[in-house]
């Protein structure tokens, strides 16, 4: 587990960015926080970091945005909508989750019981008017060296 204090947006982008080249095929996502936390803003910059240059809305009401990054696809999920996990069966999901993507899911709690466990699990948090994030790496490699 590792905690990065960042007092500005800018730092949280930086962070992401450092990040994003980091993210290897198959892995999966978690972002947790509050609304208003973060998680698109660092899910922007994890996409930077892998060389997307558009834009990156938020998925709050498509569920799922896709990017084509190097050959690799990636899906930016926003499960806040969903009321059952089941219906991320129903937009296919299961597969978009595959060793061949990378997967950014925001909300994970909304899809307990059909979402794979995680290779890392970040949770954002308000700190003063900064933000505070923790890391968890529970698969087999790092984001962080």
């Amino acid at each position: 587990m590792a905690l990065f204090k960042l007092p500005y947006e800018s730092d949280m982008m930086s962070l992401g960015r450092s990040w994003g080249p980091g993210f290897r095929a198959g892995s999966v996502v978690f972002l947790s926080g509050d609304l208003g936390a973060g998680k698109t803003t660092l899910v922007r910059a994890f996409l930077q970091g892998m060389g997307h240059q558009g834009a990156v809305t938020s998925p709050t009401y498509t569920l799922v945005e896709p990017y084509s990054l190097g050959g690799r696809e990636v899906y930016h999920f926003d499960l806040y909508r969903i009321k059952e996990a089941e219906e991320l069966e129903m937009i296919g999901m299961r597969d978009m989750l595959n060793t061949s993507s990378i997967c950014f899911i925001e909300w994970p709690d909304r899809g307990l019981g059909f979402l794979p466990k995680p290779d890392f699990s970040i949770e954002i948090h308000h700190d003063g008017d900064g933000r505070e994030i923790q890391l968890i790496e529970s698969g087999i490699y790092s984001i962080t060296n």
